[in-house]
């Protein structure tokens, strides 16, 4: 499995940068993890858009898919002009009226995750965890017959995150916070609750 980080500002991008945004690839296959501001400009770097047909959202907080409405143009216009044949389809949670918002005229459909429930692409398989967040946000274990990651989102401290994340190859962790905020900022993680993370998780690798 490759991992790739378009974008992982928090809040808004800086300058040439963007928010949260990883394309996940394994042989010819691959999705987009969270959508967030500057992605667009900078994913085709990366891959072709045209062939881009899935995107799982963690939540939905402006910097994890404020470029979901640009995607949808894409694929609008390259649909129009016979340069696309599948709509894009975004996998997120619909515990909000944004849900519906997925489902853009014939170009783009939303369809439900939820926690307990695989999701399948191709080679991979998601599953998913509700975390402690202001909105509803979900973390990501990513597994294929080779590897694995898991994808913590935005997040406060959950004593069951570890647990969930067991044995990763890759743990790609939020850490927004100093340590010296711990406790501060409502649903997000310091840097050494990260490296907690990793340790209690056993996992091999932390980003």
């Amino acid at each position: 499995m490759k991992l790739t980080v378009i974008g992982c500002w928090g809040a808004y991008p800086g300058s040439e940068g963007a928010t949260s945004g990883y394309l996940i690839e394994e042989g010819n296959e691959k999705f987009l993890l969270d959508c967030g501001s500057g992605i667009l400009s900078k994913i085709e770097r990366y891959t072709d858009l045209k062939t881009l047909n899935n995107v799982v959202l963690s939540h939905y907080h402006s910097d994890h898919i404020a470029d979901v409405g640009c995607l949808q143009y894409a694929s609008k216009v390259q649909m129009s002009l016979g340069e696309r044949n599948t709509p894009v389809t975004f996998y997120g949670h619909n515990l909000s009226d944004f849900f519906n918002s997925l489902n853009y005229d014939e170009v783009s459909e939303g369809k439900v995750i939820e926690e307990g429930k695989a999701l399948v692409l191709g080679s991979f398989t998601l599953n998913f965890k509700r975390t402690p967040h202001p909105v509803p946000s979900f973390a990501i274990r990513i597994e294929t017959k080779e590897s694995s990651l898991g994808y913590t989102g935005d997040t406060g401290w959950d004593k069951s995150l570890p647990e969930f994340f067991e044995g990763v190859d890759l743990l790609l962790c939020e850490a927004s916070l100093y340590n010296k905020y711990l406790g501060v900022v409502e649903g997000h993680l310091t840097a050494g609750e990260s490296g907690k993370m990793a340790r209690e998780s056993k996992a091999k690798r932390l980003i």
